[in-house]
């Protein structure tokens, strides 16, 4: 990816930190608006649309929300049923596997290999079964066991680690190298970039569907995007989609656990550290470690980020489920985040480092439907 280099702000502040060495819970950096990069590769969309399931998911507007936030519009991204599965993660692990296959030297069927927190491993153990591969799943041990046995549901062979998700990826690479089997990881390392950088190309999609929908509800462009955060992926797409069209492109807030934020400690030092992970409902997304592809998109073209703990983003799954949406933790975590920046006693701060009005469209992307995430929809 090419980009215009790192851009600064002396307005980029930490703020709110809540005890002695833990990280602020909410990070504002105005000028990322003025960052621009290229976008994904065009012919992501293009592929997606020739799989027997692929069809747009549901953008949904809750007025409720909209007036509960204090904006004008609030749309939902909906990725409950994404390709038949009850998260957005096959996206990624689709084109990824698709590149990955069209550019090998052998026919030779391979295994494929990851590490999970839960949506990823199942994405990977649908492709790998549509295409007539094994699957060797690692999950650690925050999974619940019905996401690790809906995982073996699909053919695939799970490796439970006793250890957090960094751990299961550094088992999960062993294994690969180790059994000549190819490593569809999510999160990137020195030496481990390609397969990382197309499943975030494959999140793209998306983004496409959100701008379409948009335009024939008739709203635009959106003004904020929350994004709920794990390794930084998805948030790098986003990132992506938006800078890659030129300068005061909407605000982009990352969402992360109260337990597990590596990606606002990061911000707030000025480069990329590992956290020691929690205990959290939000197990999609309890990591300590950003992809190094990820970091550096991240530091340059986030707007903000804050932290929610867990009731927060409990609340938030009742509340959508209430109103008609089914998203498990990880995906509520956005609205909780978009309550956190845009309600409260510190609001008016905060809103004018998002640059947002009253009559802002704010969109939420709830990255999963409750059956993802057993454990957290209980």
């Amino acid at each position: 990816m090419t980009d215009t280099g790192p851009a600064t702000d002396s307005r980029a502040t930490p703020s709110d930190t809540t005890a002695p060495g833990t990280p602020p819970a909410w990070y504002a950096r105005p000028a990322a608006r003025e960052w621009t990069c290229a976008p994904a590769p065009a012919e992501v969309r293009a592929f997606h649309v020739t799989l027997p399931e692929y069809t747009p998911t549901p953008l949904t507007e809750l007025p409720l929300l909209a007036a509960e936030l204090g904006v004008g519009r609030v749309f939902v991204k909906d990725e409950s049923a994404r390709l038949g599965l009850p998260a957005f993660k096959a996206l990624g692990a689709s084109w990824a596997v698709h590149r990955v296959l069209a550019e090998r030297a052998s026919d030779t069927p391979v295994e494929l290999v990851t590490a999970t927190d839960g949506n990823h491993g199942r994405a990977v153990a649908r492709i790998a079964r549509r295409l007539g591969l094994r699957a060797h799943v690692f999950v650690s041990q925050g999974v619940h066991p019905g996401a690790a046995a809906a995982i073996e549901g699909e053919g695939a062979r799970v490796t439970r680690v006793a250890g957090d998700y960094d751990r299961a990826v550094r088992e999960a690479a062993a294994a690969a190298r180790a059994e000549g089997s190819v490593l569809v990881q999510d999160t990137a390392w020195e030496g481990y970039e390609e397969v990382p950088a197309r499943i975030v190309e494959g999140y793209s999609t998306l983004f496409a569907e959100v701008d379409g929908q948009l335009a024939d509800a008739g709203a635009g462009a959106p003004d904020l995007v929350a994004v709920p955060v794990g390794v930084g992926s998805l948030a790098q797409a986003a990132v992506t989609h938006y800078r890659s069209r030129g300068a005061h492109g909407p605000a982009l807030l990352a969402v992360e656990p109260t337990e597990a934020a590596p990606g606002l400690a990061s911000l707030a030092r000025g480069e990329s550290v590992t956290v020691a992970a929690g205990e959290t409902v939000m197990a999609g997304l309890n990591c300590g470690t950003l992809s190094g592809l990820a970091w550096p998109v991240l530091r340059d073209g986030l707007d903000a980020a804050v932290t929610v703990p867990d009731a927060e983003a409990l609340a938030a799954v009742r509340d959508l489920a209430a109103l008609g949406v089914s998203s498990g933790p990880c995906g509520a975590a956005a609205l909780a985040g978009a309550r956190a920046a845009l309600t409260g006693a510190r609001a008016g701060g905060r809103r004018a480092e998002l640059g947002l009005g009253a009559g802002a469209t704010v969109v939420l992307l709830s990255t999963e439907g409750r059956e993802a995430n057993p454990h957290g929809a209980e």
